[in-house]
């Protein structure tokens, strides 16, 4: 019997999804997902993220302003996550992080909510969800600087020395839609020889669609396909891809094993 399986970073309250949320929760518990868990992205939509996983069951919430939506946000939000994290049931502070690829950008507001959300995660001891594009050395940096319990680096797509830092620190790595495809040599390649210890899978659903749906929609019923295709990469059953992954995350995120 396969065990259940985890998403580890999923949207499922974004708008691509107002239309046929239900269902599309629905094909994922039949598709053998357990949990799905969903990061908010900024302040204005931590209400939706504690909706969406009070009425689905097996969804759990992150709360943390994400670096592409800072310039929305103002000091007073920070203060509202706090609060946030102390009402809700949340298994980490994320989506949090730096973006260094979207134009136009200001680092040093980014920079700015990303340590101070990193302190919150400190103070509360809880791990967080990064979102590590383009920035991952900066990223590095500060989490020497401002200790956390761990958690994930989301969607990563760095070097295999980079991926041992955080390693080293605790975190591990999540693997999605962008490892299918057969040009994405280095994401493969670490995929395929990294500590399956390390490695966690996501989906990122809406967005990074595997490589058998370019250009639609990602949906969280496609965890097990991309389970399949780490397990082709490493040559090992699905099952014990999907065993190693459900009990990496519940280790990141030590909430989701209570």
């Amino acid at each position: 019997m396969t065990p259940p399986l985890i998403d580890s970073h999923c949207h499922l309250d974004a708008a691509e999804f107002d239309a046929d949320r239900a269902a599309v929760a629905a094909a994922a518990v039949a598709a053998g997902l357990a949990t799905i868990v969903i990061p908010a992205i900024e302040r204005a939509n931590f209400g939706a993220v504690a909706s969406v996983c009070r009425e689905f069951p097996g969804c759990v919430p992150a709360y943390g302003i994400h670096p592409m939506y800072v310039d929305r946000a103002e000091p007073a939000d920070l203060d509202a996550l706090r609060a946030t994290l102390a009402r809700e049931p949340a298994v980490a502070v994320g989506e949090i992080g730096l973006d260094r690829f979207v134009e136009p950008r200001d680092d040093g507001r980014q920079a700015f909510y990303f340590v101070e959300q990193l302190k919150i995660a400190r103070d509360l001891g809880l791990p967080v969800i990064l979102h590590v594009r383009r920035a991952i050395d900066p990223i590095l940096k500060q989490l020497r600087r401002i200790g956390v319990a761990g958690g994930i680096a989301h969607a990563f797509n760095g070097s295999r020395q980079q991926a041992d830092e955080f390693i080293k620190l605790g975190f591990v790595l999540g693997f999605g839609g962008a490892m299918t495809y057969p040009r994405a040599a280095r994401i493969r390649e670490l995929a395929a020889t990294l500590p399956l210890e390390a490695i966690v899978l996501e989906t990122d659903a809406p967005d990074i669609p595997p490589a058998w749906r370019v250009g639609a929609r990602n949906a969280p019923d496609q965890l097990p396909r991309i389970a399949a295709e780490l397990a082709a990469l490493r040559n090992l059953p699905v099952a014990d891809i999907i065993t190693a992954t459900t009990s990496n995350v519940c280790r990141a995120l030590p909430r989701l094993a209570h």
